[in-house]
């Protein structure tokens, strides 16, 4: 019972049953899926777009985040490829890394050295000398 409430109410964390109507309607069908799960749509039948292209969708595993759409997966999306990369992936270059998810806001996030987030708050004031009009 709870997923099916789920379904109907959490947008934010897999495929709700009004977006799994709307892609049932349009003719969705399932093109390929990634290593985290994320599966990927495309709508069959008459194109969406008045230059032919049909809709795509992207129906995250787990939370939606934007960043775990792999750049191949973002690229076939937004129609900057026409075939899926299950049919013809990208290379993957030397300097590219897997995905890290966004660690902003946790306490995983980055914090440079001097930052007051990084527990220096001694070694930031060295140095600083505060502004005033007097001293201009």
């Amino acid at each position: 019972m709870m997923s099916f409430i789920k379904r109907i109410f959490i947008w934010w964390h897999d495929n709700t049953l009004g977006h799994s109507l709307t892609m049932w309607q349009r003719g969705a069908e399932l093109v390929g899926e990634d290593e985290q799960g994320n599966k990927y749509y495309e709508e069959r039948g008459k194109p969406s777009f008045s230059d032919g292209r049909r809709r795509r969708w992207v129906v995250y595993h787990g939370h939606a985040e934007a960043s775990r759409v792999t750049p191949d997966w973002n690229g076939w999306l937004h129609h900057t490829f026409d075939e899926p990369p299950t049919e013809q992936p990208l290379p993957v270059k030397k300097f590219e890394q897997p995905y890290m998810p966004n660690m902003t806001g946790t306490p995983l996030a980055y914090r440079p050295k001097g930052s007051l987030s990084h527990g220096a708050e001694a070694e930031a004031d060295k140095g600083y000398e505060a502004w005033s009009p007097e001293n201009a």
